[in-house]
């Protein structure tokens, strides 16, 4: 089964210690709006949780009934933004007018 590998920059708004599955986050995404992301270290590629106001990268993004949840999650890099900052400026470059 093929996965959607389209990676989501989104904020987290609140952190949630215990919940009835274990340890999650919400986060605020511009383009799908709240998604969800257990802390769990299957799901949480990082060794510390983040913190609210903390840029992260969502992945693996599926629509469950109560909204949008994230199976692959981590912290926002560098490089993030220079993949980005390159992809679009090379995509300008090769437009013609």
């Amino acid at each position: 089964m093929a996965r959607d590998e389209e990676t989501y920059p989104a904020i987290i708004e609140k952190v949630y210690a215990s919940g009835p599955h274990g340890p999650y986050a919400v986060a605020s995404s511009k383009k799908l709006g709240s998604i969800t992301v257990s802390l769990s270290p299957i799901i949480w590629k990082e060794r510390d949780w983040p913190e609210c106001g903390t840029v992260v990268m969502l992945s693996d993004i599926r629509k469950k009934r109560a909204g949008w949840r994230a199976y692959i999650g981590r912290f926002l890099k560098p490089s993030d933004n220079h993949t980005s900052i390159r992809n679009q400026h090379s995509n300008e470059q090769g437009e013609t007018k």
